[in-house]
């Protein structure tokens, strides 16, 4: 049989990208005349979190800065006690001196109610405040704590984003669920009620805010849990019986390659799906590691889906037998490297270079095709070949690099593209 069978089409399907975004109301996270928009049409936003201690201002704000600078449009702050409430308008006028912009987000638990009312610089100075239903108090204390906390949001006039986590599930909400589970004919699973009252939770908690003055433009929702499955179950719920804005994330999503897989397979499904307005990679650090690392794995998960652009893609051939020398692999990562630590200036200077793509490719079989493609691609010699490394620039060969320079005036190659291809003309130091 044929494999050109008139049963087949004639021709196969594009793929369409993700999904519409699930339509949601708009929320304006500000600092000053810096707004950040999460929902409606507004692109998908990353996220990251300090893990300093907030009582510690310069720490904090160092390390703010450098989440800012990895591209984190915005940063949440543990507000866990009296001194690191009154750290929060210090650490905010450091990043004021130094020029950095990005919205603070006040991570509060247990005694946030207390926290923003004897604190009011700090409530005044946070941009957002972040709830979890299930830590604002218990019985009766629960209702007056949680309605203290939106009083405050509406007398700041913040927004803020209930999130709910499985690891601190509000138990007479639980309780109450399993309750009316065991009512039923046929009983859910146990998974299933954990479901509903994550969801619930979230739900309940969002409108008992707008009961109490807090407008729903102001309202973001999580759902938190550390199983890939889960997460998906939930969020899918959760998308259908709101209309608020949805922060994404993995919790615990642990460390290394695993914590990347573990969000990557998880939020990806959800964005294909147009669930999504926030995320944030809540990668472990390895010891000493670097906290920048989530907001690049984040950054990377939305470009790579084609959901926004950030940097510059570097496509680079894995290696093989062709390919002995370690000099492709060499050259990719230092390109990878400079295009990442030039983006913050590129940005502003040379608008439209985050879409630019660069190949750096280890031998002759797929190396000029693949160079061909990209914006700017170099074709490095594999084992036996000749040691010339040819450059294409727009598909059209340039140039042939040879010597111990190579990766030095491939470099150069890339910037003058850039220059010459992008917005403003002045140099970059």
């Amino acid at each position: 049989m044929s494999l050109l069978s008139a049963d087949l089409p004639s021709c196969l399907p594009i793929p369409s990208g993700p999904s519409l975004r699930r339509l949601v109301r708009q929320v304006a996270i500000r600092h000053g005349d810096h707004v950040i928009l999460v929902g409606g049409d507004a692109p998908v936003v990353v996220q990251s979190m300090t893990n300093t201690d907030t009582a510690d201002a310069i720490g904090t704000a160092i390390q703010i800065k450098e989440l800012a600078r990895a591209g984190s449009e915005l940063v949440r702050i543990t507000v866990n006690n009296a001194e690191a409430a009154a750290a929060v308008p210090a650490i905010r006028e450091q990043l004021d001196r130094m020029g950095v912009n990005v919205p603070l987000v006040g991570d509060f638990h247990y005694n946030g109610h207390t926290l923003l009312n004897d604190y009011p610089d700090c409530a005044r100075a946070l941009s957002k405040y972040r709830i979890n239903p299930g830590n604002v108090g218990q019985g009766a204390k629960r209702d007056t704590q949680f309605a203290q906390m939106i009083e405050a949001a509406c007398k700041y006039d913040k927004p803020v984003r209930i999130g709910v986590n499985w690891g601190s599930l509000d138990q007479a909400l639980l309780a109450r669920i399993m309750d009316e589970n065991a009512k039923r004919d046929v009983p859910w699973a146990a998974q299933a009620v954990m479901y509903e009252a994550l969801v619930t939770s979230a739900v309940e908690n969002a409108l008992r805010a707008e009961e109490l003055g807090l407008a729903r433009d102001k309202i973001i929702l999580s759902c938190k849990v550390s199983g890939v499955q889960d997460l998906i179950a939930v969020y899918r719920e959760l998308a259908n019986r709101c209309d608020y804005p949805l922060h994404l994330g993995l919790t615990e999503a642990g460390m290394g390659s695993k914590g990347i897989v573990a969000s990557t397979a998880a939020l990806s499904v959800l964005l294909q799906e147009g669930i999504g307005d926030t995320i944030r990679i809540s990668l472990t650090p390895e010891p000493g590691g670097d906290r920048t690392r989530e907001v690049i794995v984040g950054q990377e998960i939305l470009q790579t889906m084609g959901l926004r652009k950030f940097t510059p893609m570097v496509i680079a051939c894995p290696g093989c037998g062709r390919t002995t020398s370690t000099t492709f692999q060499s050259l990719a990562d230092s390109i990878q490297t400079y295009l990442r630590d030039q983006m913050p200036v590129w940005k502003n200077d040379y608008p439209g270079v985050e879409a630019m793509n660069v190949a750096v490719m280890g031998c002759i079989v797929n190396g000029p095709g693949e160079s061909r493609h990209a914006n700017i691609g170099i074709s490095l010699p594999g084992t036996g070949e000749t040691p010339a490394a040819p450059v294409f620039v727009d598909g059209e060969k340039t140039v042939t690099l040879r010597g111990e320079r190579i990766s030095e005036e491939f470099q150069a190659i890339v910037l003058d593209y850039v220059q010459s291809h992008y917005g403003k003309t002045t140099p970059v130091a």
